[in-house]
């Protein structure tokens, strides 16, 4: 049996440049609009760096500390080196953040969690839903016409918003 998740997840599954991204953005922005509180997991695939050669939070990170705290009257983040160790999984990562509404993730289409696929018009690459029980729906920029799923436009983030509310029976935002 698999743990409930802390918050309720959704996701938006695709692949490389079918613009996930773009769409995560805008499903935030909405959500947020409504008054929802949302955070967000992003999945990547390389190595990535948020800090800048000669910041002193990069020197601290290149002396070899583990972890380095950046705090500021407007954010604060926590960087940690894996130094060699196991990329933490999916469940550990949700379980670091705060408590929420909701969280939207682009990329981990792996896991378990509810997802939107995305598509692209004329894309070579065979569709993901027929595979992944945890898709249970599609965005394109073209009509859907053979699929089971609802599907989206995927500029129709207003509508596809309505469907993760209703998907994930949120509620009112902050309840």
């Amino acid at each position: 049996m698999t743990t409930p998740l802390p918050f309720p997840v959704f996701g938006v599954a695709g692949f490389k440049n079918s613009g996930k991204t773009t769409l995560v953005t805008r499903i935030v922005q909405e959500l947020s609009d409504r008054g929802y509180a949302v955070s967000t997991i992003k999945h990547a695939h390389h190595g990535f760096d948020l800090d800048k050669p000669g910041r002193d939070s990069f020197l601290h990170r290149n002396a070899g500390a583990q972890e380095v705290a950046i705090i500021s009257n407007s954010r604060w983040a926590l960087m940690r080196e894996l130094r060699g160790a196991e990329e933490p999984v999916f469940r550990d990562v949700l379980s670091k953040l705060s408590p929420c509404d909701v969280v939207i993730v682009e990329g981990y289409k792996m896991e378990d969690h509810p997802k939107i696929e995305l598509r692209l018009a004329g894309s070579e690459r065979r569709p993901l839903a027929p595979e992944d029980p945890t898709i249970v729906a599609i965005a394109s920029d073209e009509p859907i016409s053979d699929e089971h799923l609802p599907c989206f436009e995927r500029n129709r983030v207003r509508d596809i918003a309505d469907f993760i509310v209703t998907h994930l029976e949120l509620g009112a935002p902050g309840s």
